[in-house]
C-alpha cells in the first residue's frame, strides 16, 4: 500500500486530497516535525532533504507535492492520452508551486502577483469551470488547494473575482476536499 508521509498543516494534504480523488489505498504516516521525526534516518532514506510531503510506492520514493501529484496521475488516476494534455496538467501544477504559491506567500511579491495573476484566473474561470475545461484534474488539485489557502491563511479576498470565487466554491464542496481539509482542522 501506498504511503504518504506529512507533518500537521503540510502540503501532504494536497497530496492526499488528490489520493482521495482517486480513490487509492495509503496509509498516512504522520511525521511529528516538531520531534523532528523528518530528520531521523528512516526518514532521510525516503527523503534526503527532510521535507514533507513524500511517498513510498512500494520501494519507489518521491518527495515535492508537485512531482508527487503528477506520479500519481499518470500511474494511477488520470490517463491523458496525448503529450499536449500532459504538457498541460504539469504547467497548471508547476505554476501554483513556482508561480502562484511563492509569488502570493511571499509577501515582497504579493500585490505586485495579485494583480496580474487573478485577473488571469477569474478570467479562465468565467469561461470555463475547471483548469482543463469541464473536467476537474489533478491540475485543480494543484491549483485550487493554493488558491483556497490564500483567504484562509492570508485573510484575501477575492470578491474582485467572481471567476475564482466560483471556482474556489467548486472545489472546496468536493467530497475529497472536504474529508481530508475538516479531518486537518480537527
Amino acid at each position: 500500500m501506498l504511503k504518504l508521509y506529512g507533518g500537521a498543516r503540510s502540503r501532504a494534504s494536497i497530496v492526499q486530497w488528490y489520493l482521495e480523488e482517486i480513490g487509492l489505498p495509503y496509509e498516512f504516516v504522520l511525521l511529528d516535525m516538531q520531534a523532528g521525526a523528518h530528520l531521523q534516518p528512516e526518514f532521510l532514506a525516503i527523503n534526503p532533504m527532510g521535507k514533507v510531503p513524500a511517498i513510498a510506492d512500494g520501494n519507489y520514493h518521491l518527495w515535492e507535492s508537485g512531482a508527487i501529484l503528477l506520479y500519481l496521475a499518470e500511474k494511477y488516476g488520470q490517463t491523458s492520452t496525448s503529450s499536449e494534455q500532459r504538457g498541460e496538467i504539469a504547467q497548471w501544477v508547476l505554476f501554483a508551486n513556482a508561480t502562484l504559491g511563492p509569488g502570493i506567500f511571499v509577501e515582497a511579491s504579493r500585490e505586485r502577483e495579485s494583480a496580474r495573476l487573478f485577473p488571469a484566473l477569474n478570467q479562465i474561470f468565467e469561461q470555463q469551470p475547471y483548469l482543463l475545461g469541464p473536467e476537474f484534474s489533478v491540475a485543480d488539485v494543484a491549483v485550487g488547494s493554493m488558491l483556497a489557502y490564500m483567504p484562509l491563511m492570508l485573510k484575501l479576498d477575492f470578491s474582485a473575482y467572481p471567476g475564482l470565487l466560483a471556482y474556489l466554491k467548486q472545489v472546496t464542496e468536493r467530497p475529497a476536499y472536504q474529508k481530508v481539509m475538516s479531518a486537518r482542522a480537527t
